[in-house]
């Protein structure tokens, strides 16, 4: 009995990693795909559907700053008290602008822009995709020789690439401004000298280091919510599972991305 239980142990973890691999090839297979179609199909005569680019990116770009900016100001004041809970017994509340400014800059503003984009555009890629899916409009884009991933992903792929470092340097920014808020109030800066300290603690591989994961963030979470949106059979209910299925697919992939360049970055600034 135990040797059988742990056969059939041994056979799930296969199976589930037969398939954890075989979905990471589609996803590239997709992102591959929609990176030719959006960089070198249009030099070949396929022009990109830059119409239907710019309607997503103000979609997933402009409609998004709101909720952003509110939930990274208040990102920012927080890492600021809890920066200056312990700074503060050491008698260096002057560092509490650089623990902000380098915390959102190298990963809490790339990550949190993409969560909230997850939420917002990555959900809506799957749920739009998939009910196209199963009323199998899909389908009559492929009678009339149109490949779904040129007419509908790319214009997608494109806008995520370009807004994804749009909204993280905005929400580095307004996490800046929230640590302020508690520097000028509570620990003697003025807004110009706090300003000017966050300025100073951040060099360029810090800011480029966040733009260069939120770029991938953006292939990742666009790649997992059209896939998910393609890969929809059945009817409404299929939908919503396709939905939620992209929203936390692409929450564990966004973060395991951000481990891998975390870990490169780190090797390569110690290299």
């Amino acid at each position: 009995m135990a040797t059988e239980n742990a056969m059939e142990f041994v056979s799930q973890l296969g199976a589930g990693v037969t398939d954890g691999l075989a979905y990471l090839g589609a996803l590239a297979t997709l992102g591959t795909r929609a990176a030719y179609f959006t960089f070198v199909a249009p030099f070949q005569g396929k022009a990109l559907r830059l119409q239907s680019a710019a309607s997503q990116a103000m979609e997933v770009g402009v409609r998004a700053l709101p909720i952003l900016s509110l939930i990274t100001f208040f990102i920012g004041l927080i890492l600021a008290l809890q920066s200056a809970y312990e700074l503060g017994k050491l008698g260096a509340m002057s560092l509490v602008a650089k623990a902000v400014a380098l915390s959102m800059s190298r990963e809490l503003g790339p990550l949190i822009t993409a969560i909230v984009v997850i939420g917002r555009s990555g959900s809506a890629f799957a749920a739009e995709i998939g009910t196209m899916k199963v009323t199998e409009e899909i389908d009559a884009l492929e009678v009339m020789a149109i490949d779904p991933v040129h007419f509908l992903v790319a214009p997608k792929f494109l806008a995520m690439i370009v807004m994804l470092p749009c909204l993280t340097i905005w929400a580095n920014t307004m996490g800046i401004f929230g640590g302020a808020l508690f520097g000028v109030t509570q620990a003697d800066f003025t807004l110009g000298r706090y300003i000017q300290a966050s300025i100073d603690s951040l060099y360029v591989r810090d800011i480029v280091s966040g733009l260069i994961k939120s770029v991938m963030f953006g292939v990742t979470i666009t790649a997992v919510g059209c896939l998910e949106g393609l890969s929809t059979t059945g009817g409404a209910e299929q939908v919503g599972r396709s939905t939620t299925r992209a929203v936390v697919i692409s929450i564990f992939l966004v973060v395991a991305v951000d481990l891998v360049f975390t870990a490169i970055f780190f090797f390569l600034g110690n290299g």
